[in-house]
């Protein structure tokens, strides 16, 4: 649906909790080596003075001559001083060396003091306690490594992870979100309400605690969640239903507790649970009866959303793809009772998308939007994303200053069919079975009436197919009809007929295998889900096994019975071959066409819709630019295709 953007993460590395951490521990460390340094110098000056260091066996020396007044002992230390002057010295005694007996009769005054136990070294402290030290270092980094990055200290653990965005991060608004302008209009009130909610209290009115956003991937779900906070001007708080989950019960309930406290300490603000199905399933259900933890974190949300507690201002917005897996009471008037649907967006939409894109991006002046908005139907916004970043990247590898209408519409074959793969080896023989495989299914889309437009057909290998023929609808299509389901039934059986026809029914190969799984099961949906079946009538089969329980017992149960499967397989096959026979019909009259465009890939390798049709007519193809002249494919070695992992062509 939408673009995305940049959530303007701060890049500071002041911000990451371990680079904090990291330069706090080193800051430490440098204060006591600091104080190390400051307490040994004051104790050496204090202890030494101004004496001078004298050797041993001169201080013996010294003190036989009678030059020495007195000594202090303290330890191995000696403190004295001369007789001939006021001056001082210092010494050390050996060790097991008697100084007392070595002073008798020399008349030198002896005086002991006890060692104090303050000027112990502080080096040899730390080195006593550094084990000590190192296990309790080592038992707290584990302690915060468990309890991840929003422990937030010893007792965190239970702690909400909820981040809350600021403006600083990248402020989005609803003019950054196109192609859903109803979704716009029903989270409108929720802005207007956090603006003044005085407006809708007057008359007695009370906003939705909680909207529910649902649709498929890529729509922009998260976006519009932030449109609201950034229009409103209020805080944001943003968390995935992952989160809560742990391998603790009672941790996610403590979460849930925690997030609703920081909305409170920050109303009015808006918390948005992204993927809210990994917490809110049903409870129940499964092998089990379900998880606890799980369940404990659901029914504590349901009690924060119930109303016991006042939560005024906090509004709560919840995304999911997947809305048929919540619980009811998730669901019920008061908690999250406004659903919002955002669907993948219809032609203006996409038209407004993409120009929201361009406007980052230096266009050529042949760049459309409106053309590329109809040849891409059933997109989504970050699928549109995706595409005009693939055309600047191709414009910046052509060493191009503004992005061509040719690098979109490259873009779009990649994004729809996959990257060429040129370097993919073939032998004349592979290429030429291919050829005519692709042309098999373009020519029985020309004539089938409801078959959509061919869009491009190629051999050149793209993704995993080994060719492509690519049919685009003309607008946006909400429903089928069952013309329309059996002409596309008989395309996607063209591929295999081409080769039985050419190259004999010994000769086919496994080239077809996704377009008969891609029959198959459009065939079984025919009669098991849309009641396109007479013999069935309208009534929906499945051929899956519920579970149901029983007390603390499972059980299986089937959906139908055995005669009713197989008369299912039974109008399955009938279905996929009345599409067999009907393509072989149309390829056997127009077997002149299927030859010329065959030839026709295989020089030219791809051709557009209106160049195939220019083909057939009998016209020459002329490409005006040079990187598109046709060309004969040269000879390639041969590689095995394996098993039909490689499909040779899709009539998608």
């Amino acid at each position: 649906m939408n673009q995305n953007k940049d959530s303007g993460n701060n890049k500071n590395p002041m911000n990451n909790p371990n680079t904090r951490n990291m330069l706090i521990w080193l800051g430490l460390g440098i204060a006591l080596f600091f104080l190390f340094n400051v307490f040994q110098t004051n104790q050496t000056r204090q202890t030494q003075g101004a004496a001078d260091v004298l050797a041993y066996t001169d201080f013996v020396a010294a003190a036989k001559a009678g030059t020495v007044s007195e000594v202090v002992m303290k330890g191995q230390n000696i403190h004295g001083r001369f007789t001939n002057n006021d001056s001082s010295f210092r010494t050390m005694v050996p060790v097991e060396e008697n100084v007392v007996r070595t002073l008798e009769g020399t008349g030198v005054r002896i005086k002991a003091e006890p060692v104090d136990p303050e000027q112990i070294s502080l080096f040899g402290v730390l080195l006593s306690w550094f084990p000590m030290l190192l296990l309790i270092g080592v038992w707290i980094f584990f302690m915060r490594q468990m309890q991840g990055k929003g422990g937030g200290g010893a007792m965190g653990f239970g702690r909400s992870r909820a981040k809350m965005l600021v403006e600083k991060q990248g402020k989005v608004t609803f003019e950054d979100v196109a192609g859903i302008d109803e979704a716009k209009v029903e989270l409108q009130e929720v802005v207007e309400y956090l603006k003044d909610p005085q407006k809708f209290q007057r008359l007695g009115g009370k906003i939705p605690k909680g909207a529910l956003l649902v649709g498929p991937p890529g729509t922009g779900k998260t976006l519009i969640a932030r449109a609201v906070a950034g229009e409103a001007g209020v805080p944001f708080f943003t968390i995935s239903g992952s989160d809560f989950v742990e391998m603790f019960v009672g941790v996610g309930a403590s979460r849930v507790r925690d997030m609703f406290e920081q909305g409170k300490k920050n109303a009015p603000c808006i918390i948005f649970i992204d993927e809210i199905d990994a917490v809110g399933r049903h409870r129940g259900a499964g092998l089990g009866g379900g998880n606890d933890e799980r369940e404990q974190t659901l029914n504590q949300l349901l009690v924060e959303m119930d109303g016991f507690e006042a939560n005024e201002g906090v509004i709560i917005i919840a995304a999911t793809n997947r809305p048929d897996v919540l619980d009811p009471a998730l669901l019920r008037p008061g908690r999250f009772d406004r659903q919002v649907t955002i669907p993948n967006p219809d032609i203006k939409g996409r038209e407004a998308i993409v120009k929201v894109h361009m406007k980052k991006v230096p266009l050529a002046a042949n760049v459309d939007p409106t053309v590329i908005a109809r040849g891409t139907p059933g997109f989504s916004g970050a699928d549109l994303a995706n595409l005009v970043n693939e055309a600047a990247l191709l414009a910046a590898r052509r060493n191009k200053r503004v992005v061509g209408m040719e690098e979109f519409e490259e873009a779009k074959d990649k994004v729809m069919m996959g990257t060429e793969r040129r370097s993919l080896v073939m032998t004349d023989q592979e290429k030429k079975l291919t050829a005519y495989h692709e042309a098999g299914h373009a020519i029985v889309a020309l004539n089938e009436v409801e078959s959509d437009p061919i869009h491009k057909a190629t051999i050149v290998p793209r993704g995993r197919a080994l060719g492509l023929v690519m049919r685009l609808p003309e607008g946006d299509r909400i429903s089928l009809s069952k013309a329309k389901i059996e002409a596309d039934l008989a395309v996607a059986m063209g591929g295999r007929i081409a080769e039985e026809i050419i190259f004999g029914p010994e000769k086919v190969t496994t080239g077809a295998s996704s377009d008969i799984r891609q029959a198959t099961e459009m065939a079984r949906r025919m009669v098991t889900e849309w009641g396109m079946s007479e013999k069935l009538g309208t009534i929906r089969y499945s051929a899956d096994q519920e579970e149901v329980f029983l007390g603390h017992s499972v059980a299986q149960t089937k959906n139908m019975s055995d005669e009713t499967a197989a008369l299912v397989d039974s109008e399955i096959r009938r279905i996929v071959e009345t599409a067999y026979a009907r393509a072989r019909h149309v390829l056997t009259e127009k077997l002149q066409d299927l030859h010329t465009l065959a030839k026709a890939l295989l020089e030219y390798e791809t051709l557009a819709g209106d160049e195939i049709k220019a083909v057939l007519r009998g016209e020459v193809i002329i490409r005006d630019d040079s990187n598109d002249t046709p060309q004969a494919p040269k000879p390639r070695s041969s590689v095995p295709i394996g098993g039909g992992t490689l499909p040779a062509g899709s009539a998608a």
